[in-house]
């Protein structure tokens, strides 16, 4: 029986993408036979103060051996950066003690931040070893883009240096598109290969509208979209806040929304735009019905962050059979996507006038979004589904071990 290592800064019970995207992972491999272990923090990733313990616990064929680390601020980059080091340094000390339960495999995620820099020590002390990086962001990069540091300043150039022996230790690279595989060209990266995250919940067919859900947060609105998940550093608002204002009294825009950016968004909203409205963040057992709600997802990426993440909000759109806005630049690996399998729109500061009509348009005809509803969900079954996915993985880790 294989055996794999993930380390990863969350697991479940924490909520965060991320997190659920690395859990299903897992659970997905123990039920094909894998021996699978996970080391991750022992603190919740929302709720500060709140830890689980550090004893060892088996859930779903999983071993989870927690690692205890001070509850220093994660949603400061330098509360980031210390906790990051500290879950290194115990990672590295638990592998020193494997003897024969050696993995075969090792997974690194991207959390903590600079996760990959354990990858060169674990090289150096397993030779033998299979390191595999599922790449969910890039570093230093998104802290330049966040504006944290400038580029080419020595912290910047620091980093850069010491991820580049970090890439080199990998045996294989996983990233989220073509947009993050362009950008970590620069580095010595042996083998580079797509596997996108999946939906959070994956319906069989594409979800019937709740039309009680759709009139409290839409009311009796002809065209109806939402904006559903995360909306931090990584995320945009200035186009779809003046798309909403072109289509005033012709759609509605609902924010069901947390994070950094939702302060900024709030403040910039004013009186008279009376079709943009606010929404509590959806717990897991409403998402659905949520996702149903709406005729449209609003999906964006600020200018500068193309590359270095991959909004996973787009699959549960495409997942719940619904299409994308995009406010982002052309080239992500989104705009790449709606382009290619005609699953939505990209919002540009040139087209918002051509925009609003088109989406006027669409909204016309029920049976027309019922046909871009159900091609929406194929397209995510053909290309984006966790079976499609996770049998990626599969057949990927299962190659590196032969060829081992």
């Amino acid at each position: 029986m294989p055996k794999i290592l993930l380390l990863y800064h969350y697991y479940r019970p924490d909520d965060v993408v991320s997190a659920v995207h690395m859990t299903e992972l897992a659970e997905g491999l123990a039920l094909k036979g894998w021996g699978v272990e996970v080391w991750p923090g022992n603190r919740s990733c929302h709720e500060r103060g709140r830890a689980y313990s550090c004893g060892p616990e088996f859930a779903n064929g999983v071993l989870i051996r927690r690692v205890w680390r001070p509850d220093f601020p994660q949603h400061r980059f330098w509360g980031r950066l210390f906790n990051s080091i500290w879950i290194q340094k115990f990672w590295l000390w638990r592998s020193f003690f494997w003897g024969k339960d050696r993995p075969d495999v090792v997974l690194i995620g991207t959390d903590p931040v600079f996760a990959l820099l354990v990858a060169p020590l674990l090289r150096l002390f397993h030779p033998k070893l299979k390191i595999v990086h599922w790449c969910f962001d890039l570093y230093p990069e998104a802290a330049v883009a966040d504006g944290i540091f400038q580029e080419g300043n020595l912290p910047v150039r620091l980093a850069k240096a010491l991820m580049g022996p970090a890439y080199r230790a990998c045996d294989l690279v996983a990233q989220l598109g073509p947009c993050m595989a362009e950008r970590l060209k620069a580095y010595p990266v042996r083998q580079s290969v797509t596997l996108t995250p999946w939906a959070l919940e994956e319906p069989s067919a594409p979800l019937a509208v709740d039309a009680h859900e759709r009139k409290n947060l839409f009311g009796e609105a002809k065209l109806c979209l939402l904006y559903s998940g995360n909306f931090g550093r990584a995320h945009e608002f200035y186009l779809t806040l003046k798309l909403a204002r072109r289509m005033r009294g012709k759609a509605v825009f609902t924010y069901s929304a947390r994070g950094s950016r939702m302060d900024a968004l709030r403040k910039a909203v004013n009186p008279e735009d009376t079709n943009l409205r606010f929404a509590e963040f959806a717990p897991p057992d409403k998402l659905q019905a949520r996702l149903s709600s709406t005729d449209i997802h609003v999906v964006s990426l600020r200018e500068g962050w193309t590359g270095l993440v991959v909004p996973s909000k787009f699959f549960g759109a495409l997942a719940a059979g619904r299409p994308v806005l995009f406010e982002g630049d052309d080239h992500s690996a989104i705009a790449r996507w709606i382009e290619e399998y005609k699953v939505g729109w990209v919002l540009h500061a040139e087209n918002i006038g051509e925009l609003a009509e088109e989406l006027q348009d669409f909204a016309k005809s029920d049976k027309n979004k019922m046909k871009m509803f159900r091609h929406c969900h194929e397209i995510y079954r053909n290309h984006f589904s966790k079976q499609i996915v996770l049998e990626g993985w599969e057949g990927q880790l299962n190659r590196l071990i032969s060829e081992g």
